[in-house]
């Protein structure tokens, strides 16, 4: 079976909204939901930002922020822009100027916060920044920063008022005759931010930004992003997505991968299907397959691996990927090939073997991508 096969009962209908770019990447409509992450360095070692840009689009981010508080971190915008391979989007909080400055030095999309941005007017001088210089705009909604008048009517963050705030900041954008924005409404609270994305997917046909904010560590935060976003993605809303982890961005970026391939959103890289091990398993299955994520971590294409320890599920897991292992007895195991039986091999040559077989299988699949169109 294909890695791309798709069964009805796995279809996921997307909410239709309207197409946006960031810089050349486009986001929403039919486009591929975009994975995001934002950078940690401080933005005026623009080096040490460069580094990590670079290493999380190898990892496959579509489009990484980058926090823009001061006039210095401005002014480094310009050559990390220059040299990024992914479109840069500047995160401005509080001072709507570092906005005009950003959109001066190349970003791709302005992230504003309406809770703390400032008045009408000031948002006025930011959509013509965008304007003059190509930008798009994601209105960032955040349950910790409302707008006063907001908790004032409501009296605490609640989907109501996120959404309001939402709509408000649309309609300025649009009064303005501004069209090229996304929108997100995050909160920490998986509850409260779900209910705020689904009251707003009905109300506009905005793009949608998901994250669940401040998620927390590298496990809890994944836990909790899955669930929030994984549900959301699967009745198809949303466009574009981050994680948010205290934790290094690529790991952001795995995540929100590993998130949309387990939902058949998109394809990249190597799904591993491999078993918890028990008494039953004829190899370390636990070792084994830390060892081969990080020798597989450079294969971008598409493909699946099952490395299974035992017979009792590695045979019928095997039938269904591209290359599959499964545990045997005296030292060795089985060797699937196209999801059919094919040789035996030794545990201890094993990983070597596999890696092996594998980028040979990416290569064969790349090969047969590259003709495809000439043959059609």
């Amino acid at each position: 079976m294909s890695v791309n096969d798709v069964r009805p009962w796995r279809s996921i209908h997307r909410r239709k909204s309207r197409q946006i770019h960031v810089g050349p990447v486009p986001v929403g409509g039919d486009a591929p939901i975009t994975v995001q992450t934002m950078t940690n360095t401080p933005t005026t070692d623009v080096r040490a930002t460069i580094e990590q840009v670079q290493r999380c689009a190898e990892a496959g981010a579509d489009i990484v922020r980058i926090s823009t508080p001061d006039a210095d971190s401005a002014r480094a915008l310009k050559e990390i822009v220059a040299e990024s391979p992914v479109p840069i989007v500047a995160d401005i909080h509080f001072h709507y100027k570092r906005a005009i400055e950003a959109a001066e030095a190349g970003a791709a999309c302005l992230r504003i916060n309406p809770g703390n941005i400032g008045d009408e007017s000031r948002v006025r001088e930011v959509i013509r920044a965008a304007k003059d210089h190509g930008c798009s705009i994601r209105i960032g909604v955040n349950a910790g920063s409302l707008e006063k008048h907001l908790l004032e009517k409501y009296r605490e963050p609640c989907p109501e008022a996120m959404i309001e705030s939402g709509l408000e900041h649309i309609r300025i954008l649009e009064d303005n005759d501004f069209h090229e924005f996304k929108i997100s409404v995050k909160a920490s609270d998986v509850f409260l931010s779900a209910a705020a994305y689904m009251g707003l997917a009905e109300a506009t046909d905005a793009p949608l930004h998901l994250g669940i904010t401040e998620a927390g560590g590298l496990t809890g935060g994944t836990i909790k992003s899955a669930i929030g976003l994984g549900n959301l993605l699967w009745m198809g809303i949303g466009d574009t997505v981050r994680v948010s982890l205290s934790a290094d961005p690529v790991e952001e970026v795995k995540v929100g991968y590993e998130i949309l391939k387990s939902l058949g959103l998109r394809h990249r890289g190597v799904n591993i299907i491999s078993c918890p091990s028990c008494a039953r398993q004829g190899f370390d299955v636990i070792k084994t397959v830390e060892r081969l994520e990080d020798r597989l971590s450079h294969i971008k294409t598409p493909m699946s691996l099952s490395i299974i320890g035992c017979v009792v599920n590695g045979p019928g897991e095997a039938l269904m990927t591209d290359v599959g292992f499964t545990g045997g007895g005296a030292g060795s195991g089985m060797v699937y090939l196209a999801g059919k039986q094919s040789h035996k091999m030794s545990n201890d040559q094993m990983i070597d073997h596999i890696v092996e077989q594998v980028e040979k299988r990416a290569a064969e699949i790349e090969e047969g991508n590259a003709a495809r169109p000439a043959a059609e």
